[in-house]
């Protein structure tokens, strides 16, 4: 901490930051039992709790028309001063230093950040180059201590890349895809500095980025939310930006289903991992951007039919998702007793998903109290995977019923040893082991049972988790997962990934300081600190589109 002190911490209180919220406070959500989480009355419980206004359920959904009332996080960084009654954990300040060494500066202006910045003797592949995803949670925390103008730099940067021409081999990419990274080049000689941007022909399997334009937008959100600067969106520029990502995902083609068809790579698992189809994953993100979308774009002449087009979009996706994709213990048991080879418009195993196909770990896996976005729905098939990220931005983008979301962190407190274990987070559960490995992964060495994206454990993904606990009324959970994190990350050297059942092993190819597993750690301390940052990432339940759907089964046991 002594760095800390040196540079300075600001002394605000968060409580005082909360008290200004009037209406919105998350201490009246109701309260589950949690199962197997020790339960202390941690800072962050207690500012919520002890507030001196007890506000109702409904105020909690209206994050989405907040944001932060301090320029900076009410944590202690070392871009702040003063002094602080609240007790930082001694790696903050250490985090906040190894961020800050990965921006990456283009023409003297801070335009993002580089994947990992320690490299070793460890060949550099493209761990120095800025990825669209990989800069969210720097994009998110850098949002939270006041200081968007990296964000803005980010943000007009991609969307200048946005229209470059796009091939690979002889193969022209839509003009929407965004990239999924860059790189800043300095020509010594010549004195000058370029980019190369990738846009899926220097990836491994060669597969374009579909999640890079969801994020983006996602991100534009959450800047003009935190800053109150309604001007970037409303560019010419921005705008058109906007619509030509959706351009690639509205149109009108064979689909039968109001969901994204995708290739194995096109998201953060970026390897063959049999989530081709329809993932999770981006289905979420999909949904989430639209939301974003339609109060950002204007409705002018072309952001009319636009936002009509999201609109309808909407509607499917929702009901779609919510219906077939929602899984608990009485849908596996429904699930389990399908007929087959039904024949009209009454069916009721649509997809003549099979029952014998049903995997034997989802009947232990799946408890009595709680249900889960599932992996990939698509004809004949379903993946019971649980996959972390696509469940997190479901209860987010309010893509899942508030039951829904209550049910999914049922869900993780009942299967903590799992999910969670010793290193948050699972990615992905189970992992694919022995002949099937060998036939879904290709024999992919990186890919190995328990490992990277095959059952690895990923830090970043707290600051998801996170947020999905405050939203849910559930901190607790984030604050077990984060304390967790604190005995190792900084202690490891902020790796990208753990390895094994339990997220015990740093990862046999993961990377040391990675940025975003450092910027995930400070946005998941930041938000428990002040919650109102929720409303960057956050959508309410859009009560147009509420469902005519029974809530979760799992909810009434």
């Amino acid at each position: 901490m002594d760095g800390a002190k040196e540079m300075g911490i600001r002394n605000v209180s968060s409580i005082c930051s909360l008290t200004k919220l009037d209406e919105h406070d998350l201490s009246c959500l109701p309260e589950k039992p949690r199962l197997n989480i020790e339960r202390q009355r941690s800072f962050d419980e207690r500012s919520l709790s002890e507030l001196p206004t007890i506000l109702t359920r409904e105020s909690y959904d209206n994050y989405d028309s907040m944001h932060s009332p301090c320029g900076r996080s009410c944590i202690d960084t070392p871009a702040s001063f003063g002094g602080n009654s609240f007790n930082p954990h001694p790696i903050v300040a250490e985090a906040w230093e190894a961020l800050r060494r990965s921006l990456v500066y283009f023409r003297g202006q801070s335009v993002g950040t580089i994947a990992a910045y320690h490299h070793a003797s460890e060949e550099v592949l493209n761990y120095d180059q800025v990825f669209v995803r990989d800069f969210v949670p720097s994009a998110l925390a850098f949002l939270m201590n006041g200081e968007p103008e990296i964000v803005k730099n980010f943000l007009l940067k991609t969307l200048q890349l946005q229209g470059w021409e796009k091939k690979i081999d002889r193969f022209k990419l839509g003009e929407g895809a965004m990239p999924a990274s860059f790189k800043v080049l300095h020509d010594p000689v010549r004195k000058v500095e370029t980019i190369a941007a990738d846009f899926g022909e220097s990836a491994i399997g060669r597969v374009a980025p579909v999640d890079s334009g969801f994020w983006w937008i996602i991100l534009l959100r959450a800047y003009t939310k935190s800053t109150g600067d309604l001007s970037l969106a409303e560019r010419p520029e921005c705008q058109k930006g906007i619509k030509l990502i959706l351009m690639l995902c509205l149109a009108e083609g064979f689909d039968t289903f109001p969901t994204l068809l995708c290739a194995d790579g096109c998201s953060m698992i970026d390897r063959r991992m049999d989530v081709y189809g329809y993932p999770i994953e981006i289905q979420a993100l999909f949904y989430m951007a639209l939301r974003c979308a339609l109060v950002m774009l204007k409705h002018d002449g072309e952001g009319k039919d636009c936002i009509e087009r999201i609109e309808q979009r909407l509607h499917a996706l929702n009901f779609h998702m919510r219906s077939y994709f929602w899984l608990d213990f009485q849908q596996l048991n429904d699930i389990y007793r399908y007929k087959t080879e039904e024949y009209s418009h009454t069916a009721v195993n649509k997809f003549n998903v099979i029952p014998d196909s049903i995997p034997d770990w989802i009947f232990d896996f799946m408890p009595m109290r709680g249900g889960y976005f599932i992996g990939n729905v698509s004809p004949a098939r379903m993946d019971f995977r649980w996959f972390c990220l696509g469940n997190c931005i479901a209860i987010l983008s309010s893509l899942a019923t508030p039951e829904q979301s209550m049910a999914i962190m049922d869900l993780i407190e009942a299967r903590w040893d799992e999910l969670v274990g010793e290193m948050p987070l699972k990615i992905a559960y189970p992992a694919i082991e022995s002949h099937e490995w060998r036939i879904i992964t290709g024999c992919d060495p990186k890919n190995t049972r328990w490992s990277y994206h095959n059952g690895g454990s990923w830090p970043v993904l707290l600051w998801l988790l996170t947020a999905a606990c405050i939203k849910t009324g559930r901190p607790q959970i984030a604050r077990q997962a984060i304390d967790l994190a604190e005995t190792r990350l900084l202690k490891d050297g902020w790796p990208e990934y753990y390895d094994g059942k339990l997220g015990r092993f740093i990862g046999k190819q993961a990377r040391k300081y990675q940025t975003w597993s450092i910027a995930g750690y400070l946005v998941a301390k930041m938000m428990l600190e002040d919650p109102s940052h929720l409303g960057m990432i956050s959508l309410e339940e859009d009560k147009q589109r509420k469902p005519l759907i029974k809530r979760s089964s799992s909810w009434n046991c």
